[in-house]
């Protein structure tokens, strides 16, 4: 009908054809555009059905049928960029599981990278992290077996296993002249929500290690612990060390800024449609109490982590004191696909800090960068690519992508001069331009 409705239209004036021709009307174009796109996307589906039936057909080996149409969704998500991905039935109840704070493997965030297996950092006090795997290290074998041409929930799903099992990983390393030989043995990794202690007698030291059901509240308990054991008039401050925390959830990273804001923005997210638009505000009340804050971030800080950088430094509540942050500046959203057919974890949005800024393969700079002193065998692994680095990343704004920084830290916290700076800026020992912020100029909301 739509053909033949065109033509009369046509018939009734020629010389309206022509220009109808040259000038369609904008709704009539849009709909000629709609039928043509969708033509061709059924197309591109029956050449989909038509490669899957040759493959069950002629393939050498009879190929196992949910296994092909598993594979197929898992390499038109990865196609889009490095964080969406499709979980079956069994890693979407393990993604359950870990988001929780508690699940059985070995300890550490990897992505899927040109076909290799990155570590982006092992969490502290696991498997991964006493065996000495380090950020940026690759992942080429897992029990003998190539990493090469798996997926990302493929090779996740190699690295767990039964508790006290034992895995063997043959890890590529930078400057190493040959492969690393590590064998670990799982545990259930218990992500502790966070970790607390007092610095001297007089600051505040909180470490998050990753943004889990657990971490708003665990760091409540570290805020009221610190707060019971030093006495107000004589505690100088807190630090919050985000130095080689992944992230997590947006839910948790927009309640632990809230934590130390009283009023203001502290995130939004912006999805491809103008009406795809969240705004997260703060609610009343700093149960730090006004007390000076710095934020540690490093190359390793990522995700849920910068939102919170981001929002401390833009609402002025917090110095940002380390080297550059990654720059995963988007959201994934979960969508479950009912039944035991798993979910999708799709990128829908990008996120904004509360002055606008999209950190989208930049990153957070911080407000006074300290640089560690690296050992020098591990020198080529102390710098991360950051996300500008990662093959098919969402593109950020022009000619400002970062591609990453310094992700070290010293394990023994004598040596770690971005902890004593925060120290000796909080006792007043050294004075800097940018602590402590002047909340006056912070974006008013």
């Amino acid at each position: 009908m739509r053909n033949s409705s065109f033509v009369v239209l046509g018939a009734a004036a020629g010389a309206a054809l022509t220009f109808f021709v040259a000038q369609p009307r904008p709704a009539m174009t849009e709909a000629i555009a709609k039928v043509s796109g969708e033509t061709n996307t059924f197309r591109q589906l029956n050449l989909f059905g038509d490669v899957f039936e040759r493959v069950r057909a002629d393939y050498v080996d009879k190929p196992n049928d949910q296994k092909l149409v598993e594979d197929a969704i898992s390499g038109m998500l990865t196609g889009l960029d490095p964080h969406s991905s499709y979980m079956n039935a069994k890693s979407f109840k393990d993604m359950q599981v870990e988001t929780q704070g508690q699940f059985g493997g070995l300890g550490m965030e990897v992505i899927m990278e040109g076909g290799a297996l990155k570590v982006v950092s092992p969490i502290d006090g696991t498997p991964a992290a006493k065996a000495g795997v380090l950020a940026n290290d690759i992942i080429s074998k897992i029990d003998s077996d190539a990493v090469q041409g798996l997926t990302l929930e493929q090779a996740v799903t190699k690295l767990r296993g039964p508790i006290n099992s034992q895995v063997h990983l043959t890890i590529q390393r930078k400057g190493a002249d040959k492969p690393v030989e590590v064998t670990l043995t799982r545990e259930v990794i218990r992500v502790p929500s966070a970790r607390w202690q007092v610095e001297g007698d007089d600051v505040g030291y909180i470490r998050l290690t990753e943004f889990t059901e657990q971490t708003a509240e665990g760091l409540e308990k570290g805020i009221a612990a610190i707060q019971a054991k030093v006495p107000e008039d004589k505690l100088k401050g807190y630090i919050l060390d985000l130095r080689n925390n992944p992230g997590g959830l947006l839910d948790q990273a927009v309640s632990v800024a809230d934590t130390f804001l009283g009023h203001g923005e502290i995130v939004a997210t912006r999805g491809r449609k103008p009406d795809d638009m969240q705004r997260f505000d703060a609610k009343p009340g700093d149960l730090a109490h006004g007390k000076p804050l710095i934020v540690l971030v490093n190359g390793g800080s990522a995700s849920a982590s910068e939102i919170v950088a981001g929002a401390l430094q833009d609402q002025k509540r917090a110095t940002i004191l380390g080297t550059q942050s990654f720059g995963k500046g988007s959201v994934q959203t979960i969508i479950p696909l009912g039944g035991d057919n798993g979910a999708l974890r799709l990128t829908s949005a990008r996120y904004y800090t509360p002055s606008g800024r999209s950190i989208q393969a930049k990153g957070i700079t911080p407000d006074i960068e300290v640089m560690q002193d690296v050992p020098a065998d591990l020198k080529s692994d102390a710098d991360t690519g950051g996300e500008a680095s990662l093959r098919g990343h969402l593109t950020g704004d022009p000619g400002k992508e970062n591609k990453g920084s310094q992700s070290y830290v010293p394990p023994d916290p004598k040596n770690d001069k971005a902890l004593h700076e925060a120290d000796d800026l909080l006792r007043g020992v050294k004075s800097n331009p940018a602590f402590p912020p002047h909340p006056e100029l912070a974006r008013k909301n």
